[in-house]
């Protein structure tokens, strides 16, 4: 009983009111609220680390090409690795794991 006669002024008070009901507000009601702000915060470094992923493989892809555009040899091997491709006097054997 003597804590909560302590405790009862204090939250009789206007602004304690007002400014718990701000934060209850801000947290769940508001438009732009906490939980929605946390789960924006994080998609985004989610996207991020997408972004850094994919402009890594970009790069590699495009040094792929490069490889592929220059070298003949290089473009014979992708072509006899990617899609089974053959030489006319040569058989073609595919191993399945």
């Amino acid at each position: 009983m003597p804590l909560l006669k302590k405790i009862l002024p204090f939250i009789k008070n206007k602004y304690v009111i007002a400014v718990l009901f701000f934060v209850v507000w801000m947290v769940f009601f508001d438009q732009n609220n906490m939980i929605e702000r946390i789960k924006a915060i994080r998609q985004l470094h989610q996207l991020r680390h997408d972004k850094a992923y994919y402009q890594e493989k970009i790069k590699s892809d495009t040094r792929k090409l490069q490889e592929l555009r220059t070298n003949r040899e290089n473009l014979e091997k992708f072509a006899r690795e990617q899609y089974f491709m053959k030489k006319d006097n040569e058989d073609i054997f595919v191993v399945v794991k």
